[in-house]
């Protein structure tokens, strides 16, 4: 798999982007998008408010009638960080409806210095995942999926939002780094007020963390969090990723579905990342 940049705007984008190449078993009715969902998030590293944006979509599957959910994800950096650091990425994710589990991925991303083309298929009768790296072949390889409802790291932020923890409940969850599966505990750590571009808004505070022998980012103290909004949409308002050289946040702007039933958010022109 891909590894994950050590910068901290690097490590959020290619967690969006590169992470939704993993396993995922859940229940049709939690899957992360809706069929018509939409979510916008802004961007910001340190004093750049608007270091780029992240567009997530869902739409059914062409050719696939209802049985088959597609999940598209895209980022770009903008503005002076773009000139800095140039990086595109995309990733789609291909699920079935009537179980909730992944079927195929595939992610591109497209920097300065690096290219990266890659997909995996997910079959559930062998417990193997096939990983193929298009740019990279020797890269290629086999990997067993684990029980235990694995997820990638981006679909279980996002996933949070169907989820009922109380303050100081935890939840166990296995997701995927590069081509190794990890355990993380998720916990409920306070109920905060923050700044939205609709007004204060009520949020929980979730933080994902690496009890057993942690690796990478965790490893060297990097933590991450989520504010899920305690309305009747319990949205991801916002992701925040903290490492040593600086915080990386992805901000909820504007959000849609073409469900109804959900009141949609109309778009914003944003607010400072200092305001939040």
């Amino acid at each position: 798999m891909p590894s994950f940049r050590r910068t901290t705007l690097s490590i959020l984008l290619s967690a969006i982007t590169l992470t939704a190449m993993a396993p995922c078993s859940m229940h049709a009715s939690e899957l992360p998008l809706t069929d018509g969902e939409h979510f916008t998030y802004r961007l910001s590293w340190g004093i750049f408010g608007k270091a780029g944006e992240l567009h997530m979509t869902a739409s059914k599957a062409p050719g696939a009638e209802d049985s088959h959910t597609t999940i598209v994800m895209e980022t770009s950096t903008r503005g002076v960080i773009r000139a800095l650091y140039p990086f595109d990425g995309r990733a789609e994710s291909l699920y079935e409806n009537d179980t909730g589990r992944l079927l195929q991925a595939k992610a591109t991303t497209m920097s300065r210095t690096k290219e990266t083309s890659a997909i995996i298929d997910l079959n559930y009768d062998t417990a193997m995942a096939s990983y193929v790296d298009h740019l990279r072949p020797e890269k290629s390889l086999e990997v067993e999926i684990p029980d235990g409802n694995p997820a990638d790291f981006l679909t279980t932020l996002i996933q949070t939002r169907t989820w009922d923890l109380a303050i100081g409940e935890k939840r166990d969850v296995t997701v995927l780094f590069d081509d190794e599966f990890y355990e993380l505990q998720i916990t409920a750590e306070e109920e905060v007020t923050i700044k939205t571009p609709w007004g204060k808004k009520r949020a929980l505070v979730l933080i994902p963390r690496m009890v057993e022998n942690p690796k990478g980012m965790f490893k060297r103290g990097g933590e991450v969090r989520v504010w899920l909004s305690l309305d009747g949409q319990r949205l991801p308002l916002r992701f925040e990723v903290k490492v040593k050289v600086g915080t990386a946040v992805a901000v909820l702007t504007d959000h849609g579905s073409s469900d109804p039933a959900a009141a949609e958010i109309a778009p914003s022109a944003g607010i400072a990342t200092s305001d939040l």
